[in-house]
C-alpha cells in the first residue's frame, strides 16, 4: 500500500504509486486519512484508507461496501458544501478514498473554541448544510450521519460536508449495518431509532439538533448513556430552544422545532423545503435579533476532541485538534541509542529489575552511526525515527506496561529506589562491553544490509534542474541520455513507454523511486522503473462514421478525447436517420492528436410537421402546403354535388395530426357534380321508358293528360340528347317527366 524504500521518509511515502504522504489527518473507527499529494496532477488531495485489521476481517465485505457507497454517493453529488470524491481504489487488500483536501477545522472544533454561536452564523451554518443536503436529496441520497464531526469549516468559513459512509439511497435506506446502530446518538431521529429507517427527513431532525447545539451549547439531550438517549428521541419531543435561549427570536426558536418535530410528517419532507422556509425567514429577522447570542455562565463539557479533516496542525490561527493524549500513537518513545542507554543503566538509583529490564531494551537496539544521542531523524510529528528503519514508537505502544521489553522506565523512579543488590558493578560492566561489542562487531554487517553497501543512488540526470533544498523528481528528460547514466552507474531498470499529452515523446514521465539521490535496494532484486513518453497519443476518424448508429461512442472507442456535440446545432434531416452524422470535422479517415477537437453534428431524424388544412383549396393550392411541410401526398377523385371540381373534398389524416417530414396523406378533389345523357324514349310503352331512366339513376314523372289508353311514351323533358346533372345541388335526383297516351 504504502512504498518506504527510501527509509522511512514522509517524502517517498507512496499510496498505490500515486498519491504521496505528507501527513496523518485523523484516524477514525474505521479508517485513517492522510494529506497527500496526487503525484500525478500535483495538488493535494485527502486519501481515506481502510483500517488493515477491516479489510482482513469477518465483515470486510460489508466494510468494503461501505467504502463503495461513500464513493458513489458523495460522487455523485455536485455541490460546493459537499466534499468532492475524486476517486477509489485497492492496495494491498485495503481500500481507498481520494476526495478534496479541506484546508480547515470541522465544526466539532470550533464548537469546543467558540461553545455558543450567534443566530446570524447558526443560520449561515444551517443553511449551507442544508444546501449540500438538498443536492443529496435531489438524487435520492440521504445521509444518514449528520453531525458537527462531519461539517467541515474550510478557510473561507464555508460548510462542506463529509464522510457519505452511511448514506444510502432513500428507497432502501435502514440503519443497522453488521449488528451495530450507525449514526450517532445524540442527532438521531426518532423514526430511525425506532422504524429502522433514513429518511430526508432524518437528515432535516439532524441539522435541527446541530443547530440547537450551536445556539445553547450542548444538545438537547444530555445522557452518559446512548441507550437513554434514544428512548428520549423516541418518547420525549425536543424542548424549544426558547427555553434555554431566553430572548432568542420566536421565529428562529418555531424553525429549529419544524426541523426536529417528532413526528416525522411534521417536518420539512427534504432538505430543499427546510432551506425554502429558511430563506423565508432570514428577510424578516432584525439585525438585533441576528447578533443575539446565548452565554451560559459555564460553558458545557467538551466532548472527546476530532482531528477535522485537513486541518492545519501549524496554523496558529486555529485551536490545535488531535487525537486523545494518551493515544499510544502520541507516546514519547525512550533513548535509542546505546549511550543513552547506558548513562539509564549507570544511575545509582537503578534497581537490579530495572537494570535488567533495561540491558534488554539495550539488546534489542541497533546502534547508530555515532553511538551518540539523538541521531534519529526527525518525524512530522515531532517524534524521532531510530536510525535504518526503525520503527518510530514501538517502545511507546508497550508504554505503561513493566516488565516488558520497550516499557519505559518509571516516572517515578526516584520514589522507587531500593538498596543496590550485589554484582550491580559487574552487571553494568558487562551490558557496556555488550553494547561495544555490537557497536563494533555490527558496524560492517550495518553498512553491508542497512547502510549505503546495501542500496545504489539514483543519479541526477544532465541538464535537469531542481530547488535547493527540495525533492529532486525525474522527470522531463531524455530518456536515451538518463539510460546511458544508469548503464554505467550499474543499477538495474525497467522502462515501458506510455503516451503523454505533456511530455515529449521520448522524455522521462517519471520514475520509480521518483527523486534524486533515492535509494535502490541491492538485497531485494531491487530496481529502477522509468515511464517513458510516446508522445501525445494518435487517433484516427472511423471510416464509417457517418452511417454508424453511435458515432459519439465510436469516436471515444477511436481514442478521442475532445468530441464537441452540442444538441443545440443537430439538425433536421429526411435522409438521415436520427442520431447518424450529418457532418464531422475533420472527416473520416483524418489521424491527428487523440485531444485535438473533433466537432460533430447528428440529425434529429425528419422534422416534426403538422398536417395542413387544405380542405376546399385547388388541387395546385395543396400540394404546394404539403411541399412546404415535405408530406407526400396521393390523390383520389370523386364526384361531387356540393363541392366545385377540382376542390379538396377531404384529408387522411384529418388537419393538425403531428407527422414528420416525408409521412404520406391521402388526398381526395372533387370531380364536380355526376352528369348523364338522356336516352330518347318516346315510342317505347310507359314502364319500359320508366325502367330504363330510373335504372340510369334518374326520378320519373309520369302525365297522361287524355287518359293512358296505347301505354306509349308520346313526349319526354328533357328531351333525348340532352346531358343533365344526375343529382342537383340539394342532393335530390335530377326529374324526367313522361307524357304518355
Amino acid at each position: 500500500m504504502v512504498d518506504t524504500t527510501a527509509h522511512g521518509t514522509d517524502h517517498y511515502n507512496l499510496i498505490d504509486g500515486r498519491y504521496r504522504i505528507v501527513r496523518k489527518i485523523a484516524d477514525g473507527g474505521m479508517a485513517t486519512v492522510y494529506q497527500t499529494v496526487d503525484e500525478r496532477l500535483g495538488r493535494n488531495v485527502a486519501v481515506k484508507i481502510m483500517h488493515m485489521q477491516l479489510a482482513q476481517g469477518p465483515h470486510r465485505e460489508q466494510f468494503i461496501e461501505r467504502f463503495r457507497r461513500e464513493a458513489k454517493s458523495a460522487a455523485a453529488i455536485a455541490n460546493p458544501h459537499v466534499v468532492q470524491v475524486y476517486d477509489t481504489g485497492e492496495t494491498n487488500g485495503s481500500y481507498y478514498l481520494v476526495m478534496e483536501y479541506v484546508h480547515g477545522v470541522n465544526l466539532r472544533s470550533q464548537m469546543q473554541t467558540h461553545t455558543t454561536f450567534s443566530v446570524r452564523d447558526t443560520l449561515r451554518i444551517v443553511g449551507e448544510t442544508l444546501n449540500g443536503l438538498a443536492a443529496a436529496h435531489e438524487i435520492g441520497v440521504v445521509h444518514r450521519d449528520i453531525k458537527p464531526e462531519n461539517i467541515l469549516i474550510n478557510d473561507r468559513g464555508h460548510v462542506e460536508i463529509t464522510d457519505f459512509g452511511l448514506a444510502k439511497a432513500a428507497s432502501q435506506a435502514t440503519l443497522s449495518s453488521t449488528g451495530m446502530l450507525l449514526g450517532t446518538a445524540a442527532y438521531l431521529a426518532p423514526e430511525m431509532i425506532e422504524n429502522n429507517q433514513a429518511t430526508p427527513q432524518g437528515d432535516c431532525y439532524s441539522v435541527g439538533i446541530m443547530a440547537w447545539e450551536l445556539l445553547a451549547g450542548r444538545v438537547p439531550f444530555q445522557s452518559d448513556n446512548p441507550v437513554t438517549m434514544v428512548f428520549r428521541h423516541v418518547n420525549e419531543n425536543i424542548p424549544s430552544i426558547g427555553t434555554v435561549c431566553y430572548g432568542i427570536d420566536p421565529r428562529v426558536s418555531a424553525f429549529i422545532s419544524y426541523l426536529t418535530a417528532r413526528d416525522v410528517n411534521a417536518r420539512p419532507k427534504s432538505a430543499q423545503k427546510a432551506l425554502d422556509r429558511l430563506r423565508e425567514l432570514m428577510p424578516t429577522l432584525s439585525r438585533q435579533a441576528l447578533d443575539y447570542r446565548f452565554r451560559p455562565q459555564e460553558p458545557p463539557i467538551n466532548s472527546t476532541r476530532v482531528f477535522p479533516m485537513g486541518a492545519n496542525e501549524q496554523d496558529s490561527d486555529r485551536p490545535s485538534v488531535s487525537s486523545k493524549s494518551d493515544s499510544p500513537e502520541e507516546s514519547t518513545p525512550p533513548p535509542t541509542s546505546a549511550a543513552a542507554l547506558f548513562t539509564a543503566l549507570a544511575s545509582p538509583d537503578l534497581t537490579e529489575e530495572e537494570a535488567e529490564q533495561a540491558r534488554t531494551v539495550a539488546l534489542a537496539t541497533p546502534p547508530d552511526d555515532s553511538s551518540t544521542p539523538g541521531s534519529g531523524v526527525p518525524a512530522s510529528g515531532g517524534t524521532t525515527v531510530p536510525p535504518y528503519g526503525g520503527s518510530t514508537g514501538s517502545y511507546g505502544r508497550n508504554s505503561g506496561r513493566p516488565g516488558e521489553p520497550g516499557a519505559p522506565l518509571p516516572s517515578n523512579a526516584q520514589t522507587q529506589v531500593q538498596p543496590r543488590k550485589k554484582h550491580r558493578t559487574a552487571m553494568i560492566v558487562s551490558i557496556i562491553a555488550a553494547i561495544l561489542a555490537l557497536g563494533a562487531g555490527g558496524g560492517f554487517a550495518l553498512w553491508y544490509f542497512v547502510g549505503p553497501g546495501s542500496y545504489w543512488t539514483l543519479p541526477k540526470p544532465e541538464g535537469l534542474s531542481c530547488a535547493e533544498n527540495a525533492p529532486c523528481k525525474i522527470t522531463g528528460v531524455k530518456w536515451d541520455a538518463y539510460e546511458r547514466l544508469l548503464k554505467v552507474s550499474q543499477i538495474p531498470y525497467k522502462s515501458t513507454q506510455q503516451y503523454s499529452d505533456t511530455v515529449p515523446a521520448g522524455e522521462i514521465i517519471s520514475t520509480d523511486p521518483q527523486f534524486v539521490d533515492a535509494h535502490v535496494s541491492k538485497r531485494a532484486s531491487g530496481e529502477v522503473h522509468v515511464t517513458v513518453s510516446q508522445g501525445v497519443q494518435q487517433a484516427t476518424v472511423p471510416e464509417g462514421i457517418m452511417s454508424s448508429s453511435s458515432p459519439l461512442d465510436d469516436l471515444r472507442k477511436a481514442g478521442f478525447t475532445n468530441i464537441t456535440h452540442s444538441e443545440d446545432n443537430d439538425e433536421y434531416s429526411e435522409s438521415v436517420p436520427e442520431g447518424e452524422v450529418i457532418d464531422i470535422t475533420p472527416s473520416a479517415g483524418t489521424t491527428q492528436n487523440h485531444n485535438d477537437d473533433v466537432v460533430v453534428t447528428l440529425s434529429k431524424g425528419p422534422m416534426p410537421v403538422a398536417m395542413p388544412n387544405v380542405v376546399g383549396m385547388t388541387r395546385g393550392q395543396a400540394q404546394k402546403s404539403f411541399d412546404d411541410a415535405k408530406l407526400k401526398a396521393t390523390y383520389t377523385e370523386e364526384y361531387s354535388d356540393t363541392i366545385p371540381r377540382d376542390q379538396v373534398i377531404s384529408v387522411d389524416p384529418e388537419a393538425g395530426t403531428q407527422l414528420h417530414w416525408g409521412d404520406a396523406v391521402t388526398v381526395t378533389v372533387s370531380k364536380g357534380p355526376e352528369m348523364v345523357t338522356v336516352p330518347d324514349i318516346t315510342g317505347k310503352k310507359t314502364e319500359e321508358a320508366r325502367k330504363i331512366l330510373e335504372d340510369l339513376g334518374f326520378e320519373v314523372k309520369v302525365s297522361s293528360p287524355l287518359g293512358d289508353l296505347l301505354h306509349t311514351v308520346r313526349f319526354q323533358d328533357p328531351k333525348g340528347g340532352q346531358q343533365v346533372r344526375l343529382r342537383g345541388e340539394d342532393g335530390k335526383k335530377t326529374v324526367i317527366t313522361l307524357t304518355v297516351i
